[in-house]
C-alpha cells in the first residue's frame, strides 16, 4: 500500500528523533528501572528491601557510584549479588558501547547516526575512531577483568572454597575495574588492609580503568612514551604526579593517627597510604575508615574526588584533561602569554571553554546537593554531608558514614545527583538547553574581572 504525501510528512513529523545526550540519559534511567525491578523479586533479596532502597542500590550499581544504603554481601542473595555486578559492568561500559556493538554484530557497517551517537558521547572526532574505540572498550574490560578475577581467585582461595573465592573475584574485578567500589564484605576492605595481592590488585583494576580507554589504546599502538599522543602524556604524566603527592600527603598526615595508619607497621601504612591516594579518583573502596580520617586528609580526598580520572574512562569527577587545562589556562595568564601549550602542541580555546563548562557545571552540581542536604539533614554534620555531595556528584562512592542514616529526600537528591555525574556534566547542560551556534558578531564588552 503506497502512503500519501500528506501520510509521508506525517509520519515523519511523528518519527521520535532523540539526541544523543537524551538517548544516554534514557538508555541509563532504563538500566535503573530494570535493576530496581529484579532487586525487588522475592528470591533476589534476604528479608524486606523496601523501593527506595532498590532504586537507591540500582541507580549507585549503574552510574558506578557505590554508595549504599544496604549490606549488599548480607541483604541479596547469589541472583541479587549478580544483578548488582551486571548492572555495574552495564553502567561502566555505558549502554551506548552495547548498542553499538550490537549494531556491529548485526550489519558489517554501521549507519552515518549510530557512529555519530557513539563519536558525540565517547569524544572522539573520527567516526572510525568511535566504532573502534568502542570495540577496544569490551576487549580492554573482559581482559583486565580475567586478569583480576584470576589474581582474587588465587589470593581468596586460602580464606575461602574455590567456588566462593571465584565469585568474590569476579565481583570485585568488575566492581573495581568499572571503579563501582561495591563491596560484598560490610567494612568494604578494611579485613584486607594487609593483604598485599588482595589490595595492590584492585588497586591496579581501578586505576587502570580510571586512566581510560584512548589512553590504554594509545599506549598498545606507541608502546614508546615519545610515540604517545599528547592527551595520552598530558593524562598519564597528570595522574602519576597526583598519586605521588597524595600518597606522600596522606602518609605524612595519617601516620600519627591513632584511628587510622598509627597503629601499622610502616610496609602496611605505606600500602594503605597509597590505596586512599589513589581510590578516590574514583573509586568507592576504602581499607581504612574514612570517617576516622584527619580534616586535611578528608579534603586532599574530596578534591581527588572532584578531579576524577581520565576522560572515557570508568571513573568520574571532572576528568584529568579538564583539570590540567584549567592549571595551564592560570599559567597561561599568569605568564601573560596569548597561546596555551603542552608538550610542544597548543591547547585550542573552544577545549578550554568545555573545561570551564565543566568545571563550572560540577560545581554548582554539588553546591546544590550539598546545600539540599544542609537542609533535609540539619542535624548531620555539616562536613560528612559536603562529602557525601562530592562524592554522589563525582560517583566515587566513598563514604564518612551516613549514607544509611540519611532521609528519603536526601537519598533521592543523591541519586540525581549519581545520575547527573554519570551523564557527565556537559551532556547535562545539552539536555537543558541545545546549543545554539549565531552567526552574529557582537562588539567587544569591558567586563571587570578579578
Amino acid at each position: 500500500m503506497r502512503l500519501s504525501k500528506k501520510e509521508l510528512i506525517n509520519k515523519k513529523h511523528n518519527r521520535i528523533n532523540l539526541s544523543p545526550p537524551s538517548l544516554l540519559a534514557l538508555g541509563f534511567l532504563s538500566f535503573i528501572i530494570i535493576g530496581t525491578l529484579l532487586l525487588k523479586l522475592p528470591f533476589a533479596h534476604h528479608g524486606d528491601l523496601s523501593w527506595i532502597n532498590a532504586l537507591f542500590t540500582a541507580t549507585s550499581a549503574v552510574t558506578i557510584t557505590g554508595l549504599s544504603v544496604v549490606n549488599i554481601g548480607e541483604s541479596f542473595t547469589t541472583f541479587g549479588k549478580v544483578v548488582v555486578m551486571l548492572l555495574i559492568q552495564c553502567g561502566g561500559l555505558g549502554f551506548m558501547t552495547f548498542a553499538i556493538l550490537a549494531a556491529l554484530s548485526l550489519s558489517s557497517r554501521v549507519g552515518l547516526k549510530q557512529q555519530v551517537m557513539a563519536q558525540e558521547i565517547i569524544g572522539q572526532t573520527s567516526l572510525s575512531k568511535a566504532t573502534t574505540t568502542i570495540k577496544g572498550v569490551l576487549i580492554y574490560s573482559l581482559f583486565f577483568e580475567a586478569i583480576g578475577t584470576t589474581i582474587l581467585t588465587i589470593a581468596w582461595s586460602n580464606h575461602y572454597d574455590i567456588e566462593h573465592a571465584f565469585f568474590y573475584a569476579l565481583f570485585y574485578s568488575i566492581s573495581a575495574f568499572n571503579n563501582g567500589g561495591f563491596s560484598l564484605f560490610p567494612n568494604s576492605l578494611m579485613s584486607f588492609s594487609d593483604q598485599y595481592m588482595v589490595t595492590l590488585t584492585i588497586s591496579m583494576l581501578y586505576m587502570i580503568g580510571g586512566v581510560g580507554f584512548v589512553v590504554l589504546m594509545d599506549i598498545k599502538r606507541a608502546k614508546k612514551w615519545k610515540k604517545l599522543s599528547t592527551n595520552s602524556k598530558l593524562v598519564l604524566s597528570t595522574i602519576a604526579g597526583l598519586n605521588l603527592f597524595a600518597f606522600v600527603t596522606i602518609w605524612l598526615i595519617e601516620a600519627s593517627n591513632p584511628l587510622t595508619l598509627a597503629p601499622m607497621s610502616v610496609g602496611d601504612q605505606a600500602l594503605n597510604a597509597w590505596f586512599h591516594a589513589t581510590v578516590p579518583r574514583s573509586s568507592g573502596f576504602n581499607s581504612l575508615e574514612v570517617g576516622n580520617m584527619s580534616n586535611a586528609s578528608t579534603l586532599v580526598t574530596m578534591v581527588l574526588m572532584f578531579i576524577g580520572g581520565g576522560s572515557l574512562s570508568t571513573a568520574g569527577g571532572i576528568k584529568i584533561g579538564t583539570f590540567i587545562i584549567m592549571i595551564l589556562s592560570v599559567i597561561t595568564f599568569l605568564k601573560r602569554s596569548d597561546e596555551i601549550t603542552v608538550f610542544g602542541h597548543s591547547i585550542s580555546h573552544q577545549a578550554t571553554f568545555k573545561a570551564l563548562a565543566v568545571i563550572a557545571i560540577n560545581s554548582l552540581l554539588i553546591l546544590i546537593g550539598f546545600f539540599t542536604l544542609l537542609v533535609l539533614e540539619p542535624n548531620k554534620k555539616f562536613l560528612d554531608l559536603l562529602f557525601e555531595a562530592v562524592s554522589a556528584a563525582c560517583t566515587v562512592g566513598l563514604s564518612r558514614g551516613v549514607t544509611e542514616d540519611l532521609h528519603t529526600g536526601s537519598l533521592i537528591a543523591l541519586m540525581l545527583l549519581m545520575f547527573a555525574g554519570r551523564l557527565g556534566p556537559l551532556t547535562l547542560a545539552y539536555l537543558i538547553a541545545t546549543p545554539n551556534k549565531s552567526r552574529v558578531s557582537h562588539p567587544n564588552a569591558e567586563i571587570q574581572v578579578g
